[in-house]
């Protein structure tokens, strides 16, 4: 009898299965940790165009700054408002991009009620797994960053 020995047999089979598993266990964990990494970087990059928009939104309606992520949106007439400057798109006016929520707070008015200071911040949606570090920034456009908690005033500037 002859033996037909064209095909694979089960154990080149299973090594080259143990060898997929093994480049798996190794890249998985590095692609996580870049997704992380992009998620604060978008987190960091959408905060910088929400403090050039709030700026915007200043000089442009002459009225303070926006009290709600929604104003710095499109609006929903043809032409741009007050309450609806088109400053950023619409995921981010409300208040969820790559990972990160954002929340808008109107923490100072003058005689008028306009808005003449705010706090931005951004917390990682799932900690721990779409971002680590939380980020503040206010009317000064100065980014800080904590990774235990929510970032404050109080907390270290990012570099650059």
């Amino acid at each position: 009898m002859t033996k037909d020995t064209r095909g694979f047999s089960l154990i080149e089979l299973l090594i080259v299965i143990a060898i997929i598993l093994i480049i798996a266990a190794i890249a998985i964990p590095n692609l996580l940790r870049s997704r992380m990494a992009a998620n604060q970087a978008s987190a960091v990059a959408s905060l910088r165009t929400l403090n050039t928009s709030e700026a915007t939104y200043s000089t442009t309606y002459n009225i303070g700054y926006a009290s709600q992520l929604a104003y710095l949106g499109p609006g929903t007439g043809a032409s741009p408002s007050s309450t609806g400057a088109g400053l950023v798109d619409s995921v981010l006016a409300n208040g969820t991009k790559s990972g990160y929520t954002f929340a808008l707070t109107a923490t100072a008015q003058d005689a008028n009620g306009n808005t003449t200071a705010y706090t931005i911040t951004a917390a990682p949606s799932t900690p721990g797994t779409t971002g680590q570090n939380y980020y503040f920034t206010d009317q000064t456009g100065v980014i800080r960053q904590n990774t235990t908690g929510a970032a404050g005033s109080g907390d270290s500037p990012i570099g650059g």
